[in-house]
């Protein structure tokens, strides 16, 4: 019990406590949106941004590039999918849940490599020495931004890409002494299954009506 104890909390000790408040609130709005995504809920957008935009602040704060490159861009596409999601047509909304045909998954691929190339020379720019745990941040970034545009517009296979990435970003931040944070993302593996099940079964069930009419 004491290790884990120390796991979660020893690396706190010296961290100011402005930046272990914004770590908790960002860990309890993350996860918040995860659970409203979920459920296709529109709010998984204003408290993802909430998490975001403090998360930017404190991977900036700590010189992490990858990872606060990865959070800007969640905030800017947060606006998007916010947008994208609240579109009505005849008082409905018109971006249902879908899976991605081959010119979004190519499209998805390019951002994925772009996205890895523009957060290497980001490391690169500020001077950082790029070690392992860089690189793999370096991968997950484009995992990541590719699920993000994947989730702004309603495909399924965003949940296959954020489980894919957290059980990557997992030991990566228990890695980097992140309790916290690793803690949250093994919660966010828990929730992207579900996530995954609960919209493959909204999917199967809207296609099943539609082959029906």
């Amino acid at each position: 019990m004491s290790h884990i104890f120390e796991f979660f909390f020893v690396t706190y000790q010296n961290r100011p406590i402005h930046l272990i408040t914004l770590e908790a609130i960002a860990f309890f709005f993350g996860i918040a949106s995860v659970v409203y995504a979920k459920k296709e809920n529109i709010l998984v957008y204003p408290t993802g941004l909430v998490a975001t935009i403090i998360t930017v602040y404190i991977f900036l704060h700590d010189e992490l590039m990858g990872d606060m490159m990865m959070n800007f861009y969640y905030s800017i596409m947060s606006l998007y999918g916010w947008w994208n999601w609240s579109r009505k047509k005849d008082n409905k909304y018109i971006i249902p849940i879908s899976r991605t045909n081959i010119r979004e998954k190519m499209i998805g691929f390019g951002m994925f490599l772009l996205t890895m190339m523009v957060t290497y020379l980001i490391y690169k720019v500020y001077g950082t020495e790029i070690n392992t745990s860089n690189y793999i941040d370096i991968f997950t970034s484009g995992v990541f931004f590719t699920a993000m545009w994947f989730m702004a517009n309603k495909k399924l296979e965003n949940w296959t890409l954020w489980i894919f990435a957290d059980i990557i970003t997992v030991p990566l931040y228990a890695y980097r002494g992140w309790g916290m944070l690793s803690l949250q993302y093994l919660i966010f593996t828990i929730l992207a299954i579900q996530g995954y099940l609960v919209w493959k079964k909204s999917l199967n069930k809207s296609q099943a009506l539609t082959q029906t009419v």
